[in-house]
């Protein structure tokens, strides 16, 4: 291998640049659940379902991003994913129907994938030196964790001057802006000619034979779930759900006076508290396994939803449970990435990627359309919630079996046929 550029290159901070714009936005929907519902007159089901499909769309075109990047060029994949991104943005903000809304969010998702985790943690971990690659990966997913903090509450505020089909318009020309870091991604090519020689499909095949490719796969369901319904619907359950602000109290003061802006403020202590989260994750994967880890997260992710939903929904409740899901929240994304990247290799490290995000993006999918759907029926989202829960820890049990042994290292009896 060629020599790397040391931890903070160029290629890091510029997709660490592009990841928290693409984020920015993404983060910032569940904002939009209740101004566009009410509208329309919307069931809450109809917007849930357009941030599903969102979320769906975004799982179906990682592994097509990736495989574009590989063959065609990191950063055409990006431009297209920018666009395709603005696009959708543009034209939800005319949309006028739920079944336009939820059309265009297939824009949207396939644009987040262009410019989200899956290309860009390929760039990251390419670039970065094996000891600090979990290290890089940890710090880019953090980057989207800044957007998280950045997004929610730009959308909140922009709306009380602007209606929300502005706040898209202004969302869309963030995105085109992030373009202007594209010449920072210049990512070593990767020298060692086995590795190079070896064909897409030679390492597909591999990876599908290898039994801890699937449970890999299985595990990030739960994560997706996790994350899509908390971005989607959080804001609307704290809004709806939790108690009153004192007038007098900390929030008061700082101007959260009112549960809408506790929820937006929520998705923004999550992000906040995950990018030490994130970072932390990403150093502990250059030192311990991988998979014991991330069993231990989602370990931590359901016993902290588990214990929230039980008691009383209050600020202070909101306030402790954003802080410590936050600090699981994109924790799993460095070390599932660099499980991947360990296990398979970097050079179809983006495509692999993509595939496993697939199963977390159908986790979202299901808990983005669920959580609305079972509102619609329930009244509330308790049911949604103790999903989650049986669904995190399924995936703590999942990871323990991985083989966390590079497929170029193993003995053949270490494939299935």
């Amino acid at each position: 291998m060629e020599s790397r550029a040391s931890l903070l290159s160029p290629v890091l901070i510029g997709g660490c640049i592009i990841i928290m714009i693409s984020f920015a936005i993404r983060a910032s929907f569940g904002v939009f659940q209740i101004p566009i519902a009410d509208e329309f007159g919307w069931l809450r089901a109809e917007f849930s379902l357009a941030i599903a499909i969102q979320n769906l769309a975004w799982g179906v075109g990682q592994p097509i991003f990736g495989a574009i990047a590989e063959r065609f060029g990191d950063r055409k994949a990006i431009i297209l994913g920018a666009i395709l991104y603005a696009v959708g943005l543009v034209f939800s903000a005319y949309a006028v129907t739920p079944g336009q809304h939820q059309f265009l969010e297939i824009l949207v998702g396939f644009g987040i994938a262009g410019t989200g985790f899956g290309v860009i943690l390929a760039i990251v971990g390419r670039a970065a030196s094996d000891e600090n690659r979990s290290m890089a990966l940890g710090i880019t997913t953090a980057a989207g964790s800044a957007g998280q903090i950045i997004g929610p509450p730009l959308a909140e505020g922009l709306m009380v001057f602007v209606p929300w089909q502005t706040v898209f318009l202004v969302f869309a020309g963030m995105i085109l802006l992030a373009l202007l870091a594209l010449p920072m991604l210049r990512a070593p090519k990767l020298a060692d000619k086995a590795v190079l020689e070896e064909s897409m499909g030679e390492i597909l095949r591999k990876a599908f034979r290898d039994p801890s490719f699937t449970l890999i796969f299985v595990g990030f369901f739960s994560c997706g779930y996790q994350l899509g319904f908390v971005t989607a619907h959080f804001p609307a359950f704290v809004t709806e759900m939790c108690g009153p602000i004192a007038p007098g109290s900390v929030l008061y003061s700082m101007g959260i006076t009112t549960t809408s802006a506790l929820g937006a403020m929520a998705i923004a202590l999550i992000g906040f508290a995950n990018i030490a989260g994130t970072i932390f994750a990403g150093w502990l994967g250059n030192r311990f396994p991988k998979k014991y880890i991330l069993a231990w997260i989602y370990v931590g992710r359901t016993l902290a939803a588990a214990i929230f939903i039980m008691l009383p929904i209050t600020p202070m409740s909101v306030i402790v449970f954003s802080l410590v899901m936050g600090s699981l929240w994109l924790a799993t994304v460095p070390l599932t990435s660099g499980l991947v990247g360990y296990i398979y290799g970097l050079r179809y490290m983006g495509t692999l990627y993509g595939i496993v995000f697939f199963s977390h993006q159908l986790g979202s999918f299901l808990g983005v359309w669920l959580g609305g759907a079972l509102y619609d029926v329930s009244g509330d989202y308790t049911a949604v919630w103790w999903v989650g829960v049986g669904v995190g820890a399924l995936s703590a049990i999942v990871h323990l079996p991985v083989k966390e042994v590079p497929l170029k290292d193993r003995r053949p009896e270490g494939l299935v046929a």
